[in-house]
């Protein structure tokens, strides 16, 4: 118990009163991060757990590993590496990305958290980690930076922080940086490297295999690879089995909704069928859940607890809409082969309002029972 006297010692001076006192929230976040907090919440409605929020974001970082170590691996393969050669040429190209978004992201509610006197929200743990993972290896670490900075303030932050916020913040991030600099984010030239380092290729570009589908018809790799995420793309959303283990940790830790994420897959697939049925493709409509974001999307962020549906019906609802929305963008607009950012944005902003209706259905429900029971 060494390091719990050593912060016992230095808190008197970052406490009211001591020294450094204008620290507190800062010197709170750290405490809370390597220790579970000793406090129960006094007011509003909440939930007595063993688990903290802090634990709680670490949970997904660990479920987001299996894609992200992946994303290291593939990043070297794609430019014609192999073996552990590919995988630490990937990770030195992410790491400046993932240390940008933290810094940013960090430094922005570290800021906000010691002027308002509030303590340092988690959520940043899991959006840190998520922006680079959604953004192309290539993307300039000053697009990382804008972005980041955007997300935060103007998500979060304005919202009132963490749990406040009505769209998911790495979604946000991506979405300014496609529409602010769409050549470094579009399907059509996704990959890019030019770094000579370890033997890898000089360059490497290519389109997507879901900007291939948009455009001719086909991919140039199998269903297999696709699935495994052998192929070109942003850096976290290549590889559908390493997707689905995250998922399957954020089931069985009970940290994400099943109802909402199986509901993306049923809603993008029944809408592949549909829209594959009236001619739009000929290729297999499961192609769609395998390529693109499609995924990621559905297990990552459509099951974010606070932009996504809190009923269960709700959940239900939601989450068949952003996956049926998320192919019809792909397949009715050709301009955007990809649509699982705006569909998730989309729905999260209805989300509150599906709550809504699904509320005051079941209070009209008990309430016609009870008529009918006098």
């Amino acid at each position: 118990m060494g390091l719990r006297k050593i912060v016992d010692n230095l808190k008197p001076t970052f406490s009211k009163g001591g020294k450094l006192g204008f620290l507190a929230s800062t010197f709170g976040a750290f405490e809370t991060f390597l220790f579970v907090p000793n406090t129960t919440t006094s007011h509003g409605a909440h939930i007595r757990d063993c688990n903290d929020m802090k634990r709680t974001m670490i949970m997904v970082v660990v479920a987001l590993l299996p894609a992200f170590l992946f994303g290291c691996y593939n990043t070297g393969l794609q430019v014609a590496l192999t073996g552990w050669t590919a995988f630490f040429y990937g990770l030195v190209r992410i790491l400046p990305m993932l240390a940008t978004s933290y810094i940013v992201g960090l430094g922005i509610e570290f800021a906000f958290a010691q002027v308002r006197g509030h303590e340092v929200n988690e959520g940043f743990l899991v959006t840190g980690l998520l922006i680079p993972m959604i953004m192309p290896v290539s993307t300039p670490i000053w697009m990382v930076a804008i972005g980041t900075a955007f997300s935060v303030v103007f998500c979060k932050e304005v919202f009132g922080g963490t749990g406040m916020n009505v769209f998911n913040p790495a979604i946000v991030a991506r979405a300014f940086v496609f529409f602010a600099y769409t050549p470094f984010m579009s399907g059509e030239s996704v990959w890019f490297s030019s770094w000579k380092m370890m033997g890898a290729a000089d360059a490497a570009t290519g389109a997507t295999a879901l900007e291939q589908l948009a455009s001719q018809g086909a991919m140039q790799w199998s269903a297999l690879d696709a699935f495994l995420g052998f192929i070109p793309g942003s850096f976290g959303e290549t590889s559908t089995l390493c997707i689905l283990v995250g998922g399957a940790i954020l089931l069985l830790t009970g940290i994400a909704s099943w109802k909402t994420m199986i509901s993306v897959f049923v809603g993008g697939y029944a809408m592949a069928l549909l829209l594959g049925g009236c001619g739009a493709f000929d290729y297999p409509a499961y192609y769609h859940l395998i390529t693109g974001g499609f995924a990621f999307g559905a297990v990552f962020m459509a099951t974010d607890p606070v932009t996504s549906a809190q009923t269960s019906t709700g959940k239900y609802i939601v989450g068949f809409m952003t996956g049926a929305l998320a192919i019809m963008i792909r397949l009715v607009n050709p301009a955007y082969p990809e649509g699982m950012m705006l569909s998730i944005l989309f729905m999260n902003a209805l989300a509150p309002l599906v709550d809504y209706f699904v509320v005051e259905a079941n209070i009209r429900r008990r309430q016609n029972r009870v008529k009918t029971a006098k």
